[in-house]
């Protein structure tokens, strides 16, 4: 059995992962964080939960109080990075849902996890059509010279580009970099309307109303052009079983590894 301790418990995700972890015959709650709710039952804020858990307002007090074998992290990027080494500091492993985390925090990860000889699997979406994204993308990175990535999502998201799409360009990175055929310095009139430059692809962020969370990526070549498109819906349930699938496959790991494919192969055999 799986002890797990969900941080955002009340969240989007959160919301979702609570059933399906007290559904799981390897897997038990064990504990749940979410600072809005703290002290309360949980079946409070969640009532498909049917368990005793209080809320707690901190993962240091939930990890007090019972050491879970995995901490599953969706939070704010303001949080995640501290949650996460607090947790792998006491032996935990770690999964992170949490958009936001820079290079710098990946690498602060990795060390830690190393040291305490635990694994940590962060991925910017846990939506197995995602992974796909990645994947195709890659193989079209490797054919099509050129490409922009363009990242949607509703206006209260606070980070940009999103990990959806940081994730994809970074994986897209370590196949090439695309090619420029006029130097984004060279734009006539405001060069910051080319978007940012992000491991050597541009990368626009939309944030407007009506929008869930979307990614898509655009090559071309003269004479054709190929888009890559994922749109995420309203609901969190394409995150639940990536989530898990990690939480099952971090003990695996030792150090840091991104992206949900690092495990899925395996899982898929």
């Amino acid at each position: 059995m799986i002890g797990i301790c969900v941080a955002g418990a009340t969240g989007w995700v959160g919301t979702a992962l609570i059933p399906a972890i007290e559904e799981a015959a390897d897997l038990e709650l064990v504990g749940a964080v979410a600072r809005g709710a703290a002290s309360r039952p949980l079946v409070e804020e969640n009532p498909a939960y049917r368990g005793e858990l209080v809320v707690e307002a901190t993962v240091a007090e939930a990890l007090e109080r019972r050491r879970p074998d995995v901490l599953i992290e969706y939070t704010a990027p303001r949080f995640a990075r501290e949650h996460a080494l607090g947790a792998m500091r006491r032996g935990v492993h770690v999964v992170i849902g949490t958009s936001g985390l820079d290079e710098e925090d990946f690498e602060a990860l990795d060390t830690c996890a190393r040291e305490h000889e635990v694994g940590c699997l962060a991925a910017g979406n846990f939506a197995i059509s995602a992974v796909l994204l990645q994947r195709f993308a890659e193989m079209a990175a490797r054919h099509l010279p050129t490409w922009e990535v363009i990242d949607y999502s509703d206006p209260h998201k606070p980070d940009a580009p999103s990990g959806t799409a940081r994730e994809l360009v970074r994986r897209v990175a370590e196949v090439a970099r695309p090619r420029l055929d006029l130097q984004i310095s060279d734009t006539e009139g405001y060069p910051e309307a080319r978007g940012l430059a992000f491991h050597g692809t541009q990368v626009h962020s939309v944030r407007v109303p009506g929008f869930v969370l979307g990614v898509e990526a655009i090559f071309g070549k003269p004479d054709e052009r190929l888009t890559l498109r994922y749109d995420a819906g309203g609901g969190a349930e394409p995150y639940v079983a990536g989530t898990l699938l990690a939480a099952r496959s971090v003990n695996r790991i030792r150090g840091l590894a991104r992206g949900l494919d690092a495990v899925l192969e395996n899982a898929w055999g």
